[in-house]
């Protein structure tokens, strides 16, 4: 297998003057870097300092902001978006002779259709499709998720190599390897969080009481990421954020929110450039919502926390990404969707919305539709968190918007649900053991039944061990184990079964009830319910059904009209024919279904061939 690798063309500034490489064309959405050398020395560049250039191109004139990278080192990174000659000239605040009034040009072509066969993401950003359900590149070619939750990508949990040596999925296995084996499933999306608070590994309670005249007693100033306490989230750049903080009694374990350390961040740009450079698209998330409570008390809320936003989305906005302001998983356990959207309001108002047009959105519980409205700053919508088949709903709602936009199921059931706490705690006891027959029908119900209630942006996997990144002797679930679950492997499936109508797929309307019956009355559960989606002119219809439902049958076709019918298996995605491969509707449009091949999940695809023999069609 070949993997790709982008080199960026990178301009060299000076602090008295500046060389540039001779000019080359560059590609376009391919990342540019400009460095800039401060002539003045601050005592805090990340917080006293800001860069930008104003950048020109055809059918282009904005601001691009850049962002301090350690001592008097400033990048400011770009795209272009369209072929032709582009111009740039830099300002910052406070005026600098090293950063302030430099100029330059280059001019962008185009990538080739090869090239863009070897890497999809050189296509374009990622953009809401036509009818605003679904997504695709800025040429207009589908995109459609297949995903996996590396929340820690940045650490060192998922280790770098420099060399690109390939290790065996196990303790050894590093990032590198990870993006091989996932790849080679056909997995093109990952969900990042770009930097954990990381105190000191300690092995006390994650939980400290906070006293609060502002608001009300609160638990979990910092939430340490994964079960338990304390972890070790540094990378081979050591922490992201510098000691000692200002959390009073705690200085020397809590990080200080305002002194960043660019070292981190360096090797999570390796990252997301060797993802990109395998047909990746990270989904980077600024922060989780455990550094809320102690970033709203003792940082200065909601300037400090811009001040990140921006940092983050200006060191990666040249990257194809999708961005976000918030990891929101756990509502009651930070400050309030509101104070977010100050923040996020906060961060337009002063630096304006991402200039090349990338998405924003959110992991959120319930969803971003109820965490933020409809007209929000979201772009791209998500449900998670509630994880069993009756929240999929929330898709519907999305979609059924007056001004939809596109969504997707981005934090479901988790593969091995119950493994990391044991069958009897709280809200575990639906899961099954990772790896068991069970447990992949309960992750394929999340697949299917996400995407035909309205996620047609895709999908995204989970897992115990995955979503945790665990590595210590005494996991219950080890990273690289759960990395080899079958439920990982047939995400692929998904989009076999999405693509086997072609682009029509971004067509489907969910519409459950055409499935008849379709719900028992086990809510929390991933087992009895159907799901269907079909298109206006009632041509196609994909449906879904859980294992333990019962015969049924599909109402609101054609009447009187003969469709070509194939059942989906999801556990290797495959097709086969239901009998003849011919079903009949009849003169009200119901098609009755027989039985299943066996008694197991399975989807279905109908697609209409023409009228019956001397029947009236409507």
């Amino acid at each position: 297998m070949r993997f790709l690798k982008q080199v960026p063309l990178i301009f060299i500034i000076s602090a008295a003057s500046y060389i540039m490489a001779a000019p080359k064309a560059v590609h376009v959405w391919e990342k540019q870097e400009l460095t800039f050398n401060a002539a003045n020395a601050y005592k805090n560049a990340y917080l006293d300092v800001i860069i930008w250039v104003n950048l020109t191109g055809p059918g282009f004139n904005k601001r691009i902001y850049g962002f301090w990278d350690g001592g008097r080192t400033f990048h400011l990174r770009l795209v272009a978006i369209q072929p032709g000659t582009w111009y740039w000239k830099s300002g910052s605040i406070p005026e600098d002779p090293g950063l302030t009034g430099k100029s330059g040009s280059f001019t962008a072509v185009d990538w080739t259709d090869s090239e863009k066969t070897e890497n999809q993401l050189r296509r374009g950003f990622l953009r809401a499709s036509a009818n605003q359900h679904a997504l695709e590149f800025a040429d207009g070619t589908p995109f459609f998720i297949i995903g996996d939750t590396w929340y820690s990508l940045g650490t060192n949990r998922f280790r770098w190599y420099d060399d690109d040596k390939e290790h065996p999925i196990g303790p050894d296995a590093g990032f590198k390897d990870y993006v091989r084996y996932r790849r080679a499933q056909g997995y093109n999306w990952v969900n990042v969080i770009a930097a954990f608070p990381n105190w000191i590994t300690d092995g006390k309670s994650w939980h400290l009481v906070m006293d609060d005249s502002a608001k009300t007693t609160v638990r979990s100033a910092w939430l340490e990421f994964g079960t338990g306490s304390a972890k070790n989230m540094d990378n081979e750049g050591g922490r992201p954020f510098f000691f000692p903080g200002k959390v009073p009694g705690y200085e020397n374990e809590f990080p200080d929110m305002d002194r960043i350390n660019p070292e981190y961040f360096k090797y999570l740009d390796r990252k997301i450039d060797y993802l990109n450079a395998n047909g990746f698209v990270p989904f980077i998330e600024v922060s989780r919502r455990d550094a809320g409570l102690c970033w709203y008390k003792y940082y200065g809320w909601p300037g400090s926390y811009v001040r990140f936003i921006q940092y983050i989305f200006s060191r990666y906005q040249a990257n194809n990404t999708v961005l976000s302001p918030i990891h929101l998983d756990i509502i009651d356990e930070t400050v309030s969707p509101d104070d977010y959207t100050a923040a996020i309001h906060s961060l337009e108002k002063k630096f304006g919305t991402p200039p090349f047009g990338t998405l924003l959105s959110a992991n959120a519980n319930p969803s971003t539709l109820e965490n933020w409205g409809e007209d929000s700053w979201v772009t791209l919508h998500q449900i998670g968190n509630m994880r069993e088949h009756n929240n999929y709903w929330y898709l519907t709602e999305i979609f059924n918007l007056k001004n939809p936009k596109p969504a997707l199921n981005g934090e479901p059931y988790y593969a091995g649900y119950r493994d990391a706490r044991g069958p009897g705690s709280a809200n575990y006891t639906r899961g099954a053991a990772g790896g068991s027959e069970r447990d992949n029908a309960f992750v394929r119900s999340g697949m299917y039944g996400s995407f035909l209630s309205g996620g047609l942006a895709g999908h995204v996997y989970g897992a115990e061990g995955i979503w945790g990144a665990d590595i210590e002797p005494t996991a219950p679930v080890h990273m690289w184990d759960a990395f080899q679950w079958r439920s990982g492997a047939e995400m692929q499936y998904l989009r076999i079964f999405a693509f086997s109508i072609g682009n029509r797929y971004q067509e489907l309307v969910p519409l459950a009830d055409l499935v008849s019956p379709n719900k028992t009355h086990e809510t929390l559960s991933y087992e009895g319910w159907a799901y269907c989606a079909r298109t206006d002119d009632k041509q196609v219809f994909l449906a879904y059904f859980e294992k333990g439902c019962p015969p049924s049958q599909i109402r609101g076709a054609r009447l009187n009209s003969i469709y070509c019918a194939q059942w989906f298996n999801p556990r290797n995605g495959s097709w086969q024919d239901v009998g003849n491969g011919r079903l009949t509707s009849n003169k009200i449009g119901i098609v009755s279904l027989p039985d299943f091949p066996c008694d197991a999940d399975w989807g279905l695809r109908l697609i209409y061939e023409g009228r019956e023999s001397g029947k009236i069609l409507n």
